[in-house]
């Protein structure tokens, strides 16, 4: 929200008042509060007829600053808080002529005791900071009474908001704040956190996450569920600026020695993903949107894949499991599938799991709609006349009240009732056409639940999952701040062109920069139907994303409806993720315990590559495969290769990084490099992505330097380490040793034939690599190059 007209002009409709002077500072024991005046006060009669802004510092946690600044403090926005695993810290203070300082481990807060401004401070420089009109209090659209203007401080009528600015160095770029398929770097844009369902091709999001983070480790999290509204270097270009409606802001400063460790003292604070199980990574398809399907029809969609060969995990029912007009009131269809348990049944034998979709609305003339009518489980209309309905999406819809307790249990136990008859999971969709013209149970405000009613619908449907399974898993497409506790969700409407794959993955890249670790997409596109190349195409990029799903509006995304070839493409990248599962599962794991994502923006894992900052058309899957998807027709790719020695995991290919490279590709391969110094474990099975990663994993070496060490631990299915192989090199001399617990497993030597064992295994060399058999019992092997 833009307050000024250019630098030195402010709007017409904002009335202003300005942090001026630091005039009280008070050094408390567990935070450090400073009193702003409007106008620096000189003398006594200044401080007469002048509003102040406080401003608090607190530790909320390793390197966090909590930032607090109020006007009137008596105001009530009723609004929902994200919930804040918050951890009190030590502080320290000082003070000399010119200012205070706050120390809360690395991180420094000094306030200026002559102008007013403050700044962060780790690493022997400034961060950032706040100074000259860069915090203020606005009152917008104020009505004031010209012929009475005695009466103006009484009786003024206006929104109140508050807004600060924070500055950014030359060559910031500033990242994240939720899935937006803008620009990667937000710089220049006007980014207002405000959910909505408009597909892939525009500013709007259906993700909004008031969190930004820099190349300039730090991160900033806005703590509002209110509508938050960012200036990135725009309103104005040395500043990233953001404000509230209300007469308080807060804000959380989040330091990291580098993005990473940014994005995983974020996630300790809002919470981490749990772990999906290992079957969710498998290849999942859909009935698609529109489309026109029974028990035939989906058979035959199961059954083609296998006699393809195409490994498949999950099938996935849209809306139309339902009857027409009867969304969502979690009743089959009995006309289509008039034997439910038994046809779940006969999937789960063919090792299927089974995933629903499912949204928070309710349409009436349905037996659902009339108990939640009669039991105020819904919405409420602000003019108290009954509940809210709309014909947007089905007809005379009423949405559940998650804020109701009752309510919550009312349908989380609606979802258990399927659960226990067969389902899986559920596509949690829609979520973000939630009206603001009603009332809560909870009395909330209603525009500041509009982003916040995701989290507890998603919440709801993820915990009745766990709760029933053992492990929640949702798919879903809205989100806000603290969702990333409930994965996975995928990207919403996109469309089959090479443009809306490009911008598909702009958001999974800002998704991911915004503390979201688990991600998919529809392959392919949603909208209209992809061309084979275009599919083709799709195909490995939705592979090398967490979770990997073809889904369509109104036609089948069967591979063999675009061409033969398509389903040997299909097929490849499905088993090849299979046999990658050690090595993903264990990323997954990592998530679960930091917080980062699996699909990595350059900028997370090369932060001090200048040339990696912009990057938006190629990611790393994890930390040590690099991706980058063909985004024309014609197999032409051009990327960006890190310094160091890269490999590519397909063909073994070599190439020196540390500049751009360009390579022409056939649709069974894509630039798929393997850093340097990488031990990558790869299992025996390509048929299915959960199985016993102990039994006939292969660790396969890449380019291990002189000098240096190569680790990789292997995961069980719950995501505990089951057992850990650590190479290291000393000139021609290699040792491998094991840990923990495994049945069989192997070492391969990428490009090193010939290399022997001295002692605690076997050697052969296959297709110019070493392969190396360790002996039974060993946890030592020694080799020589």
């Amino acid at each position: 929200m833009q307050f000024t007209e250019g630098y030195w002009l402010r709007s017409e409709r904002a009335y202003p008042l300005y942090a001026s002077q630091a005039f009280i500072i008070e050094k408390l024991p567990d935070r450090l509060r400073v009193v702003a005046p409007g106008r620096p006060i000189n003398s006594r009669a200044d401080a007469l007829d002048v509003g102040t802004i406080t401003t608090e510092f607190t530790a909320a946690g390793p390197n966090a600053i909590a930032v607090r600044s109020w006007h009137f403090e008596g105001y009530d926005a009723r609004e929902p808080r994200y919930a804040l695993k918050t951890e009190p810290q030590p502080l320290s203070f000082s003070e000399d002529e010119n200012a205070v300082v706050m120390q809360a481990g690395a991180l420094t807060v000094r306030v200026s005791k002559k102008e007013w401004g403050y700044s962060f401070e780790a690493e022997g420089r400034v961060l950032t900071s706040c100074g000259f009109r860069n915090l203020g209090y606005f009152q917008w659209d104020r009505k004031v009474s010209t012929m009475f203007p005695q009466d103006n401080y009484m009786k003024a009528d206006y929104k109140p908001y508050m807004g600060t600015e924070l500055s950014l160095e030359p060559d910031a770029c500033v990242y994240g704040l939720g899935e937006r398929f803008t620009a990667f770097v937000k710089n220049g844009q006007q980014v207002d956190m405000w959910n909505e369902d408009g597909g892939t091709s525009s500013h709007i999001a259906y993700k909004n996450i008031p969190f930004y983070m820099t190349n300039k480790h730090y991160g900033v999290f806005v703590d509002h569920s209110s509508p938050v509204s960012f200036e990135v270097a725009s309103e104005k270009v040395e500043y990233v600026s953001f404000s509230v409606p209300g007469e308080e802001l807060r804000y959380l400063f989040i330091y990291g020695k580098d993005p990473k460790q940014v994005l995983q003292h974020y996630t300790a604070l809002l919470g981490r993903p749990a772990l999906p199980p290992a079957w969710s990574f498998g290849l999942w398809l859909s009935t698609s949107f529109t489309t026109n399907y029974d028990e035939g029809t989906t058979t035959s969609f199961i059954e083609g894949m296998a006699e393809r060969d195409i490994p498949l995990s999950v099938f996935h029912f849209d809306c139309f499991w339902m009857k027409e007009f009867h969304w969502s009131d979690f009743v089959w269809d009995d006309r289509i599938f008039p034997d439910v348990q038994n046809m779940l049944r006969r999937h789960h034998e063919r090792g299927l799991k089974i995933c629903v979709w499912l949204n928070p609305y309710v349409a009436q003339g349905t037996a659902f709609f009339k108990e939640g009518l009669e039991r105020g489980y819904f919405l409420k209309r602000a003019d108290g006349r009954g509940i809210k309905q709309v014909d947007t999406w089905q007809p005379g819809m009423a949405i559940v009240d998650f804020t109701n307790p009752q309510a919550e249990a009312w349908y989380g136990e609606t979802l258990a009732r399927l659960l226990r008859i067969g389902v899986d999971c559920f596509k949690s969709d829609f979520g973000e056409r939630i009206p603001i013209d009603v009332v809560y149970h909870s009395g909330a405000d209603p525009v500041a639940m509009h982003n916040y009613y995701t989290y507890l619908y998603n919440r709801c449907v993820f915990s009745v999952i766990r709760h029933e399974r053992g492990a929640g898993l949702v798919f879903a497409r809205s989100a806000t701040a603290g969702c990333q506790q409930f994965p996975v969700h995928w990207s919403g409407d996109n469309s089959a062109s090479y443009a809306s794959m490009a911008e598909t993955l702009r958001g999974g890249l800002s998704f991911a920069m915004s503390g979201f670790s688990f991600w998919s997409h529809d392959i392919g596109g949603f909208e209209n139907t992809a061309t084979p190349d275009l599919y083709k195409r799709w195909i490995p990029f939705g592979m090398f994303s967490t979770h990997s799903r073809l889904h369509g509006s109104r036609t089948y995304r069967v591979p063999w409806n675009f061409d033969d070839e398509a389903s040997s493409v299909l097929r490849f990248f499905v088993r090849l993720k299979c046999q990658l599962m050690p090595y993903i599962y264990g990323m997954a794991a990592q998530a679960r315990d930091s917080g980062l994502p699996v699909l990595r923006p350059m900028i997370l894992e090369f932060p001090h590559d200048p040339a990696v900052c912009y990057l938006d058309r190629q990611y790393m899957f994890g930390d040590s495969l690099l991706v980058a998807p063909i985004f024309c027709a014609g197999g032409h790719a051009d990327f960006y290769l890190p310094a160091g020695h890269w490999t590519h995991l397909l063909s073994g290919e070599h190439r020196e990084g540390g500049h751009w490279q360009s390579g022409d590709y056939d649709y069974c391969s894509l630039p798929l490099f393997v850093r340097e110094n990488t031990l990558l474990p790869m299992g025996d099975t390509a048929t299915r992505p959960d199985y016993d990663y102990t039994d006939g994993t292969a660790f396969h070496l890449f380019a291990l330097k002189d000098g240096a060490a190569a680790s990789r631990a292997v995961p069980d299915l719950q995501g505990n380490t089951a057992f850990t192989m650590r190479v290291t090199r000393r000139g021609t001399n290699l040792e491998a040793r094991l840990t923990g617990t495994w049945k069989h497993c192997s070492l391969v030597l990428r490009g090193l034939p010939g290399v022997k064992v001295l002692s605690g295994g076997t050697a052969e060399t296959k297709d110019g690599d070493s392969h190396i058999s360790p002996a039974a019992d060993t946890e030592l092997i020694t080799m020589s190059l």
